[in-house]
């Protein structure tokens, strides 16, 4: 069976995270402006990086390349259209991180905003330790109500299959996962959303002492 994002359509995706009462786009767009630029380094990439939300906060003069990695091939060619000026940048990289056989080239800072929940935390670790970053930026969704963890939309059945794959976060579980692959939490900060929700932001740096 497929994996439920590679049958959502970057329409109905985008639209339903740019509504109103859900406010995810905007605010993930602000956020990885922030976390491209908070590290002094040169190379990135991106877990789930979907439509490419937040590329253009990329800059020629600080990136030598940045890699946008998602399991939906459809999303990456959208991506590739709508950054032309990144070209020699970017490149798109289709994989499942969740599966067994993901290779994945290294690159100073990762940044995975909502897509651990969908992969978990050992998939994680694991593509952590592919990449082997010196940074790790992350943002987890944090729900108050656990039984309708998507919001209310028009486009809300195009996310039923998501269930399959849902893994609930908290901070300190994360943090600890990344504690046991040598990661120290250096910055937490949390951001209020529409709907009772939080985008919780999480970043670790490679502990050299270990």
């Amino acid at each position: 069976m497929s994996n439920p994002w590679e049958d959502i359509s970057l329409d109905d995706y985008e639209k339903h995270m740019s509504l109103e009462n859900v406010n995810q786009l905007q605010a993930m767009d602000m956020m990885m402006k922030q976390q491209l630029e908070d590290y002094p380094v040169n190379t990135a990439m991106i877990f789930g990086v979907a439509g490419g939300n937040g590329l253009e906060h990329v800059r020629r003069e600080k990136y030598i390349k940045v890699y946008g990695v998602d399991i939906n091939a459809d999303y990456l060619s959208e991506t590739e259209k709508r950054y032309p000026q990144l070209s020699g940048i970017l490149e798109c990289l289709n994989a499942d991180l969740a599966g067994e056989c993901c290779k994945l080239p290294q690159a100073q800072l990762v940044i995975a905003n909502l897509l651990i929940e969908y992969i978990g935390y050992k998939a994680f670790q694991k593509a952590i330790l592919q990449a082997e970053p010196q940074y790790v930026s992350c943002a987890i969704q944090i729900n108050t109500d656990t039984k309708n963890w998507v919001s209310d939309s028009p486009y809300l059945h195009a996310f039923d299959r998501l269930d399959e794959i849902h893994h609930q976060m908290e901070d300190s579980e994360l943090e600890q996962a990344m504690q046991e692959i040598g990661y120290k939490m250096i910055y937490q900060v949390t951001q209020p959303l529409p709907n009772g929700k939080a985008l919780s932001r999480l970043d670790f740096e490679k502990n050299t002492k270990r």
